[in-house]
């Protein structure tokens, strides 16, 4: 795979490539309106807070802190609502909890929210009792309802995105900085299920023991350690529909290159992971922290022309690769990769996305994903990694803080039965909040 790629870059460089996955909008002015508007928006996010971003996944990268990203497969602007946002948080800094007792390394936290309202699909068209419209390609784009007027793509809705992200970030800086991440009172962050889970005790016991570490730090300084009361929180999206990618491109004072303001840290996911594509292109020329999902169809000189197009300068904490091969694919197809990778002298921060890959259907043709698939590609990841002298920095989760019954497995051992009850997702099945939690315990066990 070669390619060729002017040095000089603008945010609409992307409109030169071919684009997949953009939807088709029958009224091209109201296009251009939409995008106007978005561009006069203010930002969601600042250059600084992408720099500091950068700068911990540069760390992530060496051993020294573990990324933990998580979210919904698609967020719906009816979920803008503050009860949902802040189960979520809750469920990621419990998460980050357990993982900074039990690894004794600090976590990078970013949550896949304000702004996933856009996903990709595998066709363009769905058709239902001899009925054919375009594909529900997420509420940034059109609405589920299997309607002609819902299913037509909106422009507007570009701008309605920016205000529900907008929405959403606002209360969660607002929650952190009110001190709801205060580390003196992790048990502010409990959900409903503590009391009756089987994890309780377990969980318990990490609550108190980092509390009581806490206490002792502070008596050994004399005084409150201020970095305790509140933790660093960024978000992500997949940078997938690029009319609203560029509109949020901005240049900065005092700072060299383009900055993509509607998120910390994008990422191009599989299906858009074309060299000569226009999500590459796009993504090249921003200074953000970029990640890439990589899979098991992907080879060594895909991967490679990625890294040299994507992080040219080998800038620390610029580029993520996120494998997600499958429970039976990564131990054939993932080797291959690091190794290259490593032979190439490419830095990188490799992280685990163990949901993709592991999606299947049962009988009665219901979408859901196994925990015990999902834990069976983490463990072998960091094996594999171990194997190889790389470092695995992190991992990529599809969950809620919701009580949603949508993967099978874990600690009460869903069957494809319970599956029923509270199955909520738009796009792909979530972890519930105790898988989650649970998770984050396995991968304390298995990362030592």
């Amino acid at each position: 795979m070669s390619t060729e790629h002017s040095n000089l870059w603008l945010p609409d460089a992307w409109q030169k490539k071919p684009a997949v996955q953009q939807p088709q909008y029958p009224d091209a002015a109201a296009l251009a309106d939409a995008v106007e508007q978005l561009r006069r928006l203010p930002p969601l996010v600042t250059s600084w807070e992408v720099n500091a971003l950068k700068a911990q996944l540069a760390e992530a990268q060496d051993g020294r802190r573990f990324l933990l990203q998580g979210g919904d497969c698609a967020e719906s602007f009816a979920d803008c609502q503050p009860q949902l946002i802040t189960n979520r948080l809750k469920v990621l800094l419990q998460m980050s909890l357990v993982l900074v007792h039990g690894m004794r390394k600090r976590v990078v936290r970013v949550g896949r929210f304000a702004g996933q309202y856009a996903k990709p699909r595998s066709a363009d068209t769905e058709t239902r009792n001899g009925v054919t419209l375009p594909c529900y390609r997420g509420d940034l784009v059109n609405a589920p309802e299997f309607t002609p007027e819902a299913r037509i793509p909106n422009p507007y809705n570009l701008l309605r995105g920016h205000a529900y992200s907008a929405l959403t970030i606002n209360f969660v800086r607002g929650l952190i900085d009110g001190g709801f991440a205060d580390l003196h009172h992790p048990e502010y962050w409990d959900l409903d299920w503590v009391q009756h889970s089987p994890l309780a005790a377990d969980y318990q016991r990490m609550v108190d023991s980092l509390g009581d570490s806490v206490r002792f730090m502070e008596t050994l300084a004399g005084q409150s350690i201020g970095d305790f009361s509140r933790v660093d929180f960024f978000t992500s999206h997949e940078a997938l529909l690029l009319w609203y990618e560029q509109a949020q491109t901005r240049q900065v004072p005092r700072s060299a290159g383009w900055y993509n303001l509607s998120t910390h840290f994008p990422w191009i996911g599989m299906r858009t992971a074309d060299v000569n594509g226009a999500h590459v292109e796009y993504c090249r020329g921003i200074r953000n922290p970029v990640g890439v999902k990589v899979g098991p169809a992907m080879s060594a000189e895909w991967v490679l022309e990625l890294c040299a197009l994507l992080n040219p300068t080998n800038e620390p904490g610029r580029l993520t690769l996120i494998h997600r091969m499958g429970n039976g694919k990564i131990a054939q197809h993932l080797p291959p990769l690091i190794e290259a990778v490593r032979k190439a002298g490419h830095k990188v921060l490799w992280v685990c996305d163990p949901m993709h890959g592991n999606t299947q259907s049962t009988a009665s043709g219901v979408k859901t994903r196994r925990f015990d698939d999902i834990l069976s590609e983490v463990t072998q990841a960091f094996e594999i990694h171990a194997a190889c002298g790389s470092v695995l920095g992190g991992v990529h989760l599809e969950l809620t803080g919701e009580d949603v019954t949508e993967c099978t497995g874990g600690a009460r051992n869903l069957t494809d039965d319970d599956l029923q009850r509270a199955y909520k997702t738009a796009v792909d099945p979530r972890l519930n909040y105790e898988q989650a939690l649970e998770l984050a315990m396995k991968i304390v066990a298995v990362s030592r």
